[in-house]
């Protein structure tokens, strides 16, 4: 296997090739989303992210088991006894039952991606579907002197923890600034210490969502189910856990420490976080009432949006920019991505369309295909650098409307060796698709019986057969194609 991948590993702050654990076979988790509402475009980030990752990996003869929950349970602030869980909240404020609603924004969640063109997890777990492997998980912890119990709820002892351990190392906190020693004088805080971590909390008598558990009825803790997922279905240590950089601290720092105590070892090898997307440079997130719901975004219905955005210009907007760096937001820089997927795809058209010239041997440009491919290839080896690997993809539309333009020419292999280029990267890796064809189901069969179409048409005109010659241009206009004669024969797309 070539191990010429880096990653950016956010435990130790720098790029390192990528080496699994059991090679060929890679394991990945990735924290999916809490289902108790609907998805934003903030968090469509890490999920198109990770499936470019997933596809990648998959390219280069990897055996991936891509794991991404649903947290449909327990996902909860710090609150002391005021913790809530944010499903079973959000079910009595839509008056459904807390599995309706979960049902209700996982099909959601699942449309959206479907819409992303992202590529299903080969396992989806769910943390209500895992009650009991979260049980045993904090006996384990409890038994190891890690964790104890106060009225029903379960803490993971942070101070004992980072006594032997370095919590922090993820996120880069320092214990010191996190550890809140004295106790609150009211008697409201029950926690031994400010910084403990809910393991289990005791469910109030009015509390739907509620399990039975030696401490009592109650819920998860919100880290602990990433922990018992990625146990059971990727082992005590896997290859790459990811996520969005928000999640490194307190979640993932939680998962380090829960996972190390009860597996004697750090879960992943490699640590992944993707950036934000901001909106006039602040995060995008319910906290701040500035979310773009995935509908409105699809729709338009929204103030901040001129015009609806197809999920495909999205996605190609969240790739222009690298995975670590913030992506800021605005009408403007969409219908840019908009204008740049366009002629993306209509380069790639023209370039299966081109008939090559009859040329023998290898010419100029030669040189110049192979400098695009390798240097796309680089890029994404080079820690998923996707706007470099989009750069060269223009590079060779150049080349191709050069050519369209007779400036240039391609002979045949030449050609092929483009097609692929395409293929490979555009719709294969960054899971890219032509917006037209997408929403007529099109593929390079339409295309062809379109073709098939036109040319019947020149046949037509050529035998002065002008009924037949009008006819189908009318009909296809009707249709919303937008028809040009040329010199060479015709050009044709669909106008929106």
């Amino acid at each position: 296997m070539n191990h010429s991948l880096q990653i950016y590993n956010t435990l130790h702050r720098k790029k390192e090739q990528f080496v699994p654990l059991n090679s060929p076979f890679v394991g990945l988790y990735v924290c999916g989303p809490t289902v108790s509402g609907e998805s934003h475009l903030g968090h469509a980030r890490p999920y198109i992210t990770f499936d470019v990752l997933f596809r990648y990996l998959s390219h280069k003869g990897y055996k991936v088991r891509y794991v991404r929950n649903i947290t449909d349970a327990g996902h909860f602030e710090e609150e002391g006894r005021e913790a809530e869980d944010k499903v079973g909240k959000k079910a009595i404020l839509e008056k459904l039952e807390p599995m309706e609603l979960v049902q209700k924004y996982t099909n959601l969640f699942h449309w959206a991606m479907l819409q992303f063109n992202c590529i299903e997890p080969s396992i989806e777990p769910t943390a209500t579907g895992h009650i009991i492997e979260q049980i045993d998980m904090i006996k384990t912890i409890m038994e190891a002197g890690y964790a104890y119990e106060i009225n029903g709820s379960v803490y993971f002892d942070l101070k004992k923890y980072a006594a032997s351990h370095d919590y922090g190392k993820l996120s880069g906190r320092i214990m010191e600034d996190m550890l809140e020693t004295t106790r609150e004088l009211d008697g409201q805080e029950e926690k031994r210490d400010k910084a403990d971590f809910a393991l289990w909390k005791s469910a109030a008598p009015e509390h739907i969502m509620r399990w039975t558990s030696p401490w009592g009825d109650g819920f998860p803790g919100w880290h602990i189910e990433c922990s018992a997922m990625a146990t059971k279905y990727l082992g005590a240590q896997f290859d790459i856990h990811g996520g969005g950089m928000d999640l490194q601290f307190p979640h993932h720092e939680s998962e380090i420490a829960q996972s190390t105590i009860c597996n004697h070892q750090s879960p992943a090898r490699y640590w992944m976080h993707n950036n934000m997307i901001t909106i006039n440079g602040r995060k995008m997130g319910k906290s701040y009432n500035n979310v773009i719901k995935l509908t409105e975004m699809f729709s338009g219905n929204h103030p901040l949006l001129s015009q609806a955005f197809h999920p495909m210009t999205v996605r190609f907007f969240i790739l222009q920019a690298h995975y670590r760096s913030t992506v800021d937001f605005s009408s403007e820089a969409l219908q840019a991505s908009e204008k740049g997927l366009q002629r993306l795809m209509e380069g790639y058209k023209t370039l299966i369309n081109l008939t090559p010239d009859d040329l023998s041997t290898p010419n100029s440009n030669d040189k110049l295909i192979s400098e695009i491919i390798e240097e796309g290839k680089k890029a994404m080896d080079d820690d998923l650098n996707s706007p470099i690997l989009i750069s060269k993809l223009f590079n060779a539309v150049n080349l191709i409307n050069s050519v369209k333009a007779k400036t240039e020419s391609l002979n045949a292999n030449q050609i092929k060796t483009l097609k692929d280029f395409f293929n490979l990267y555009v719709f294969e890796i960054l899971g890219l698709k032509d917006e037209a064809q997408d929403a007529t189901t099109n593929n390079e069969a339409y295309s062809q019986a379109i073709d098939l179409l036109l040319n019947m048409r020149m046949e037509a005109k050529a035998n002065k057969d002008w009924t037949t010659s009008d006819k189908i241009r009318n009909q296809l206009s009707a249709l919303g194609f937008v028809i040009k004669d040329t010199k060479e024969g015709f050009e044709w797309k669909l106008d929106k």
